[in-house]
């Protein structure tokens, strides 16, 4: 008897010492390591052991880690209700829903000659009932339930009520029986049933169900508020907040309210910035109360007050207690910057995120912002250097981002053999956004014609991507430049059997015709192009009448035809509309410092309003100059 106490303590103190082995593991070679140990010991039908293995193998980061799980599984003669709950959480976390469901069936229908019968217990019903739910398997989930009932797990385990009313949630008459049929109705159950009202939009019959109950937490208070703000009916937030025990106004409360305003359908940016400042208090804002904030400025369109609450974010402290920025707050600024041009302004976060946070520079939103923020601010090197440095994290919005970089910064063929590279690593499958940019470093390049229309061809039949309006007009624009005008006029018919072409598409067609006479290109048909011009400017003036600039590129056309009488007719139609709609100010922005707004300036066409008009005008008369002087001594080539 001794010998058997001491060679099972000696076996349990092995055990012991591999399972402390296991959790300093850093890699799925390791963790193969300790399982060759484990069976040259002879302890791999160990039931204690199993359960360890299975788990640290659905946590080594590798392509083949769930498959490494499932062997490992198979070779178990009788694996415990442990491992099979091991399994059914390591498939369900990576989505394999089938695989969970057709595991668990295996489960309950498997019994050895020698009676040998795994039993699922509380925890099982856990990963396949939310299995059921995330894969909307609801005839599966009713064979679920069928059998929680006859074992007596729905009456004993409330928890498993709860599962059943979430996988209900789109049949609210199923949901509302299950939750009348259970035993106990803790808040967890009165969360649910009254978050599956909410889910189908019945948001009065979840306040009926929320006034009926007794004992109410946090979340049962969030969720029925959550109900309203989602609705967009903040008044009813804001009075259920105000009825809210002090106690239980949390920072999640508080953010449910402050993320409604800054969801919410019209411009309740104001008032979302009332309540932050005025109502919230300064100890309940964390890092997702200012990422609301910053976040519904940007979408108004306020990028300068983003850049403000950043500033204010990243100094502001409550009780010793610094609200640190999070990827998403960096990707938001970064983008408002994209959007000011405040270059200073980018520059300095990127090196706060450096010298402070980064990790941060690890998350690919982040890099994505800042490839963005140095292209649009015009240091393409900077953002190539960004690139560059992330390589293993690139996701398909970084490689489309250094893409449309560099073709909007005239360097085409850098953009296409990075695209090709693309293709060629495999990490990301290019996408529509991916082939604008490809399409628009084709159209601003010399002699890619035939590459672009190529890469038009691939789009469509080798990566299945119809093409949107952007597509046709890059390849409306590569065309025109090409003098191939009756193609890009052919495209453009043919684009109007699957979509009504817009005024870009016909403003390119206008402006393809007006080079090619302004340049004196040579066409075979010299005539073509004032009834081309006629056709795209007949299709503007319904889709655009108020454009001027389509009958300033119309009189071009005329022009270079010689056909004055009609170059004064459109004179005289282009000084009507002048007169008779109001210009539209252009707007120009000068950033004076890192820590200052950006000073917008206001002017039209014509203005004499600066200051210093004098000088200005000067200054371009100096540049007019000097580009018809530059025209004379080097003449185009085209």
């Amino acid at each position: 008897m001794y010998n058997l106490i001491g060679e099972f303590s000696a076996r349990r103190q092995l055990e012991e010492k591999l399972i402390s082995l296991l959790a300093k593991c850093s890699s799925c070679s390791q963790i193969q390591q300790i399982q060759g140990h484990i069976i040259a010991q002879g302890l791999h039908q160990s039931p204690y052991l199993a359960p360890k293995i299975a788990t640290a193998l659905f946590q080594c980061k590798r392509s083949n880690a769930v498959a490494l799980a499932r062997r490992w599984f198979d070779q178990i003669i009788r694996p415990n209700v442990v491992l099979y709950n091991v399994m059914f959480k390591g498939y369900t976390e990576v989505r394999l829903y089938e695989e969970t469901l057709h595991l668990f069936h295996e489960m309950t229908k498997q019994r050895g000659k020698d009676g040998f019968f795994v039993a699922p217990n509380a925890y099982t019903f856990t990963f396949i009932l939310k299995a059921c739910s995330l894969s909307l398997a609801l005839r599966e989930g009713e064979q679920v339930h069928c059998f929680t009932v006859k074992t007596g797990w729905f009456q004993t385990n409330h928890f498993v009520g709860t599962l059943l009313i979430d996988l209900y949630s789109l049949r609210i008459g199923d949901a509302y029986k299950v939750f009348e049929e259970m035993q106990v109705r803790n808040v967890v159950a009165w969360t649910a049933i009254i978050r599956a009202y909410i889910s189908v939009g019945d948001v009065e019959s979840a306040r009926q169900l929320f006034d009926q109950t007794t004992d109410r937490d946090v979340v049962l208070w969030n969720t029925m508020m959550l109900g309203y703000t989602e609705q967009g009916d903040m008044v009813a937030a804001r009075k259920l907040f105000a009825q809210m025990p002090c106690c239980d106004r949390d920072a999640m409360a508080w953010n449910t309210v402050l993320l409604g305003y800054a969801n919410a359908d019209g411009n309740l940016v104001e008032e979302c910035e009332r309540f932050f400042f005025e109502d919230m208090p300064s100890d309940k804002r964390n890092v997702f109360s200012w990422n609301g904030l910053i976040g519904v400025y940007f979408r108004h369109g306020w990028f300068s007050s983003v850049l403000s609450a950043f500033r204010q974010m990243l100094f502001h402290a409550s009780s010793n207690h610094v609200v640190e920025p999070s990827e998403a707050t960096l990707s938001i600024v970064l983008s408002a910057c994209s959007k000011l041009g405040t270059l200073g302004w980018g520059r300095g976060i990127h090196s706060y995120a450096a010298k402070r946070h980064h990790e941060l520079l690890r998350f690919s939103c982040v890099g994505n912002g800042l490839i963005d923020m140095y292209a649009k601010c015009g240091c393409i090197d900077d953002a190539v250097s960004v690139f560059d440095s992330m390589e293993g994290t690139r996701d398909v919005i970084t490689w489309n981002s250094m893409i449309g970089g560099l073709a909007a910064h005239g360097r085409g063929m850098e953009a296409l053999e990075l695209f090709e590279q693309m293709e060629e690593v495999g990490e990301c499958r290019p996408d529509g956004i991916t082939f604008v940019g490809v399409l628009s470093a084709c159209m601003h390049s010399v002699g890619l014609v035939e590459r672009g229309t190529a890469y038009f061809r691939s789009m469509v039949e080798e990566y299945m991507i119809e093409p949107w309006i952007e597509h046709y007009g890059c390849v409306v624009g590569l065309l025109g430049r090409a003098r191939l005008v009756d193609e890009a006029l052919g495209l453009v018919r043919r684009m109007s059997m699957s979509m009504d072409p817009d005024s870009v598409i016909w403003s390119t067609l206008l402006g393809v015709c007006q080079q090619v006479d302004e340049h004196g290109h040579a066409h075979e048909h010299p005539g073509r192009m004032p009834i081309i011009a006629e056709l795209a400017m007949s299709r503007l003036v319904r889709l655009d009448p108020e454009d001027v600039t389509h009958y300033v590129m119309l009189s071009k056309v005329y022009g270079a035809c010689g056909r004055w009488a009609d170059v004064a007719i459109l004179k005289q139609v282009i000084n009507r509309m002048c007169s008779l709609h109001s210009k539209l100010p252009g707007w120009s922005w000068v950033q004076v410092d890192f820590h200052s707004h950006s000073q917008l300036v206001v002017f039209c066409s014509s203005d004499t309003r600066h200051s210093r008009t004098e000088e200005i005008y000067q200054i371009l008369q100096g540049l007019t100059d000097m580009l018809t002087l530059s025209d004379y001594i080097c003449p185009s080539l085209d």
